[in-house]
């Protein structure tokens, strides 16, 4: 048998303090144990080593060669072993640990930076590993288990997550400033049809969404022209290939000014997303996220009113 499975911690516990106090009647006043019983666990841990521990006499007990090798180790093992319950204490309380975090790409790195200093600040011991992925891979993961909790569009429709919606982001017209409407005062919906909207590839929720709305006003996608990200969105736009739909959060992040194109909405053909927290239902952390997902939207109610509306 592995000897792993036979010594115990509490013998080498017991030969730790034997050796700190140098007798058997001492050490087991100390453990509060009987001296028989004490030296019954040490006899048992000898035999398991296959290695003689003490020197037994009447004027006490006395660490051998062997014992005195194998002392530092025992003295690490328990030190340890406190160091690792100490450490699962330490987790009972929310905010501490290092969390496995998704988030779609369209509106991580525009969102991330508002939320993550605020979290530091309130939760020191929190630790969160992003990663970005569509959000159908998003919500693959978090079912499996490759991430603990993330943020992303909805819908979402599921029976083993919970939901909790944060916010509703705007999504604008971005035109080049060359373009026939860019001149006007105002665009509704009769004005898009037949323009060419440049989108997301498809593996984007986003793509679905702009598509969906350029179906009931009756524009064009561009399908030879699909952007990988929202900064080529923006400079295909700068170029003139086309018209894009941009979300205020990317706007507010990377748009400083409207000298490259104008931005505007549509009256009558309003595009907007909601985005939510998620997390596993028996999530062991889950009365932990729904404090974290209060968290949040206060943050982003104090940091993004001028750009998104809390849910």
């Amino acid at each position: 048998m592995d000897p792993i499975e036979q010594i115990t911690l509490k013998q080498i516990h017991y030969f730790r303090t034997v050796a700190e106090c140098g007798s058997l009647r001492q050490a087991a006043i100390k453990l509060n144990l009987t001296q028989p019983t004490l030296s019954s666990q040490l006899s048992t841990l000898e035999e398991h080593l296959g290695v003689q521990l003490f020197e037994r006499s009447r004027q006490g007990v006395m660490t051998t060669v062997e014992g005195r090798e194998l002392l530092s180790e025992a003295g690490l093992i328990v030190d340890n072993v406190r160091n690792f319950a100490r450490r699962a204490s330490q987790l009972e309380n929310i905010g501490t640990g290092t969390f496995r975090f998704g988030v779609t790409p369209t509106l991580g790195p525009y969102l991330l930076p508002y939320l993550l200093p605020s979290l530091h600040e309130k939760y020191t011991e929190l630790k969160l590993y992003v990663r970005e992925d569509p959000p159908a891979q998003l919500l693959n993961d978090v079912n499996s288990g490759e991430h603990d909790l993330i943020l992303s569009t909805q819908p979402i429709m599921s029976d083993t997550l919970t939901v909790v919606p944060l916010f509703r982001e705007p999504v604008h017209l971005a035109l080049p400033h060359e373009h026939i409407l860019a001149s006007q005062s105002t665009i509704t919906r009769s004005d898009l049809v037949g323009e060419n909207v440049l989108t997301l590839s498809e593996n984007h929720l986003y793509h679905r969404q702009v598509s969906e709305l350029c179906e009931r006003v009756g524009a064009n996608i561009r399908r030879d022209y699909e952007g990988t990200s929202l900064d080529t969105l923006r400079q295909m736009v700068v170029m003139g290939m086309g018209i894009a739909f941009l979300p205020s959060l990317y706007i507010k992040s990377e748009i400083r000014d409207q000298s490259e194109l104008r931005l505007c909405s549509v009256e009558g053909a309003q595009l907007v997303r909601d985005h939510a927290l998620v997390w596993r239902k028996n999530s062991p952390q889950r009365a932990f996220f729904h404090t974290l997902a209060k968290q949040l939207k206060e943050i982003i109610n104090r940091s993004l009113s001028d750009s998104v509306i809390v849910i």
